[in-house]
């Protein structure tokens, strides 16, 4: 499994990518409390905006945004 880095206002949550499509993943988390609606996901070389679709414990379903701020490489 990938690692990941949820980022929002500042703070970063690191994550496991459970499973991973061209439009969304599976993130669990050590705990969701917290983390917000809308997110940047680090996934590599990759900054994905996500919004959360679902949420069951420790896991959560994002689905990628589509559009031209969607997909950004890290700098």
């Amino acid at each position: 499994m990938k690692t990941g880095i949820i980022e929002f206002s500042g703070r970063t949550i690191a994550c496991l990518i459970r499973n991973r499509s061209e439009t969304g993943a599976g993130l669990e988390v050590v705990s969701p409390v917290g983390i917000p609606a809308q997110f940047t996901l680090l996934i590599a070389a990759e900054r994905i905006r996500c919004t959360v679709i679902w949420r069951t414990g420790k896991l959560i379903g994002v689905k990628f945004k589509s559009g031209s701020n969607a997909f950004k490489p890290c700098n």
